[in-house]
């Protein structure tokens, strides 16, 4: 009988501590998806910083048209944004899992952290070969 006490408590311990690294893996998501709203925040804002540093010194400011620039920051800290989201439903969703033990993996924070930084490597080569 002590031996399947010391099974549920050991049971319980392990459970525990997938559910700790469920929630270390939900604040890593929600850390990029912050990351990637800040990179947005400043690639919108970068086209102002240009004008205003080529203002104070004295030069006309004649950066690359800012009009995608800023297109492309919205888009950013949307994703950002979407990614939050979409973490917190997986945490959920992950949380559930391990409770009822039927965890199965799931692709779609994967694919979209994959497609922003392609997207975020194609633009950033786009705009220095534009900038030349």
């Amino acid at each position: 009988m002590p031996e399947a006490a010391t099974d549920t408590s050991g049971a319980k311990v392990r459970n525990r501590r997938v559910h700790m690294a469920n929630e270390r893996t939900f604040l890593a998501w929600i850390r990029t998806s912050i990351s990637i709203m800040a990179f947005g925040f400043v690639v919108e804002k970068f086209s102002l910083f240009v004008k205003q540093f080529a203002f104070y010194l004295g030069k006309e400011a004649s950066p690359p048209p800012s009009g995608y620039t800023s297109v492309f920051g919205i888009i950013l800290v949307g994703l950002g944004a979407v990614m939050g989201i979409l973490a917190f439903f997986r945490y959920k969703t992950v949380e559930r899992q391990i409770d009822e033990d039927t965890y199965a993996p799931s692709r779609v924070l994967s694919v979209l952290l994959t497609l922003s930084l392609l997207a975020i490597g194609v633009f950033l080569v786009l705009y220095l070969v534009h900038s030349l």
